[in-house]
């Protein structure tokens, strides 16, 4: 019983039936107008559903008082923009006009068959109504008095529901939309998982710097060493908190320009930040970095980050050997250190994954891994196109 009483304590069993009387107040107004012509109303809602802009009204409607509470309802945020989607709004405002006027009917004239049916059963019985004049009072009549009612129940919720299915089914987007916001989507996806890798390289470089800072100054045990490790740490952070205030502002604002993020004209704090963490690092970076276009320069900065970030945190204080290659036909960068014994090799971790992701994402190509000497090589080709 309480699961068959469960639509009346829904606030959408009664936006429904708003949404669906709506109609009906100006259909009455026109039959006190014009009585003779009931089907003008009907006529006058093609031209009308033909707007483009109407599909986006009956869509905010729909929304908000056929699907209440539903996190992301079904419905086209648009104007129509196609033939197809026009007639289809056409379609739902025939079918709104045509049920609110069943409801309406039913709201009216279902609750006064229920007072007669009571009338008769306790007497006197109704003169003016001609259905029961003449008919004698008896107490059987109150066995139909919950007929009418249920009949209402059952059309006011059928009708709700039946108007919500229409509404999917003629104001739902169309193809191009649905394609539109899968799109969209897609973008967003990828923008995240962009971020993702921001915060991960970034991030992860100053932790592991401090962290190998700190180690080497306890190990140390010098004030003159301690300071200079402490320094450093000062300025990587400093880094890492830019670098972080620059992802967060890309969550904050939509359409973020990214000029402000490092580029590989940038490269020479990562290359500082890694010797003052006792790596030996010997670069040459050749070429007209200043001239790479931004989408390259920038990852190719992210790439570098994380090779030297795996070398500070599998190999330690080894020697490192940087090249970064600028030429007209693209980009090339190539990072190795040897593997001290019985250090194991990186695996196939995240931060891996994310130069090979990057590479790819640019049409470009990395190979990570030891090489034919045994040192661990990370080597990018980037295509400028």
């Amino acid at each position: 019983m309480a699961r068959f009483l469960r639509p009346l304590l829904r606030g959408a069993t009664y936006t429904r039936l708003l949404h669906l009387w709506v109609p009906v107040a100006a259909f009455s107004v026109w039959m006190w107008v014009e009585p003779r012509m009931p089907w003008v109303p009907a006529l006058v809602l093609v031209p009308v559903g033909l707007i483009p802009a109407v599909r986006v009204g009956e869509g905010v409607q729909a929304r908000y008082m056929l699907t209440p509470g539903e996190a992301e309802p079904d419905f086209s945020v648009g104007p129509a923009t196609t033939w197809r989607d026009r007639l289809r709004t056409v379609l739902w405002l025939e079918a709104r006009m045509a049920l609110g006027a069943v409801t309406a009917v039913a709201t009216v004239w279902l609750p006064i068959l229920s007072y007669t049916a009571a009338a008769c059963a306790v007497g006197p019985v109704p003169g003016d109504v001609p259905l029961v004049a003449g008919t004698e009072p008896h107490w059987a009549y109150a066995l139909l008095v919950p007929v009418p009612l249920l009949l209402l129940y059952a059309t006011v919720v059928g009708l709700g529901e039946l108007a919500t299915v229409l509404a999917r089914r003629l104001l739902g987007p169309s193809a191009a939309e649905r394609l539109e916001a899968l799109e969209e989507r897609t973008d967003q996806l990828l923008e995240r998982t962009r971020i993702a890798r921001e915060l991960h390289d970034s991030i992860g470089h100053a932790l592991t710097i401090a962290v190998v800072q700190a180690g080497a100054a306890r190990a140390a045990n010098s004030p003159e060493f301690t300071d200079r490790a402490l320094a450093a740490i000062e300025e990587t952070g400093r880094a890492a908190l830019e670098d972080l205030e620059r992802v967060l502002g890309v969550l904050r604002e939509t359409g973020r320009p990214v000029g402000g993020r490092p580029t590989l004209v940038d490269a020479g704090r990562l290359l500082e930040s890694a010797r003052a963490s006792g790596a030996k690092v010997d670069a040459e970076l050749t070429g007209p970095l200043e001239t790479l276009p931004g989408p390259v320069s920038r990852e190719g900065y992210r790439i570098l980050q994380e090779a030297l970030t795996n070398v500070l945190r599998h190999a330690g204080a080894v020697p490192v050997r940087v090249q970064v290659r600028a030429a007209a036909g693209g980009l090339g960068l190539d990072v190795r250190n040897p593997l001290p014994d019985g250090r194991a090799a990186p695996g196939r971790g995240s931060g891996l994954r994310g130069i090979h992701e990057r590479a790819a994402l640019l049409g470009g190509r990395a190979h990570t891994g030891p090489d034919d000497a045994g040192d661990w090589q990370v080597h990018v080709e980037l295509p400028l196109g």
